[in-house]
């Protein structure tokens, strides 16, 4: 491996597939992360090797702290420390908040929200100590800066997403590692539930649901060199809905 990796999370299917292969197809070589189904990212880093860049697979759950750093320390330890990270993997358990379980709620607060925590962590003094600008991108959402019906839970991790973001953007722009997010709106994905889509599209502009590619190409340009002067903000990809 290159210097030059980047550490895609939930980079199995959807939009972190996209991000993989736009990242891939920029020249980075890419660790790819998947919770389960190992087949499909499998799938991935072929893909990415067919584009000449190398990759390699990592299993675990985002929300297991333990894992996390066990993992991530180990492929550290291996290949050396990311150039870039993004943080992209996450769920939805949508429900009325009064009819919502503790359990719907902890599960999309630990996956999403702690998450950020137990993948960065024992990302960031290894990339601090590289001495050379970094990038870590997170995937937040329309959610996070408006809320949603039905999503207290995931527009509460996604806006603490936002808050912890620009905090950790004061904390390295010294060290030259840029910290922004990426907000996306409805987008095609197995995430998005097709009876809200007629309803929404009256929200949107452009009266069209995004692509994963679109996604994608944001966060390309903030892995990129061309966004070495742009930290700390967001960056929404959602067809004019906010």
């Amino acid at each position: 491996m290159t210097d030059r990796c980047i550490l895609v999370t939930g980079a199995s299917r959807g939009i972190g597939r996209a991000i993989a292969l736009r990242l891939a197809h920029d020249g980075f070589d890419i660790a790819v992360h998947c919770r389960s189904r190992r087949e499909l990212a499998d799938t991935v880093a072929a893909e990415i090797e067919a584009l000449g860049r190398k990759a390699r697979v990592l299993e675990f759950d985002v929300a297991d702290r333990a894992a996390c750093a066990s993992a991530i320390e180990a492929d550290i330890e291996t290949h050396g420390a990311y150039h870039g990270v993004v943080c992209n993997a996450g769920i939805t358990r949508d429900n009325a908040f009064p009819a919502m379980s503790g359990e719907e709620w902890d599960s999309v607060i630990h996956t999403n929200l702690d998450g950020f925590y137990n993948v960065l962590q024992p990302c960031v003094m290894p990339m601090v100590r590289r001495r050379k600008p970094g990038r870590i991108v997170t995937l937040a959402s329309v959610s996070g800066l408006a809320g949603n019906r039905g999503q207290t839970n995931y527009s509460a991790a996604k806006a603490g997403i936002i808050g912890a973001t620009k905090a950790l953007a004061l904390e390295l722009a010294k060290r030259e590692i840029t910290v922004n997010c990426v907000a996306p709106g409805l987008v095609d994905t197995e995430m998005l539930p097709a009876e809200v889509v007629d309803e929404a599209m009256k929200m949107i502009p452009l009266r069209r649901v995004g692509r994963p590619e679109e996604v994608a190409a944001a966060v390309s340009y903030l892995i990129s060199d061309d966004a070495a002067y742009v930290t700390r903000q967001v960056i929404s990809v959602n067809g004019g809905m906010l």
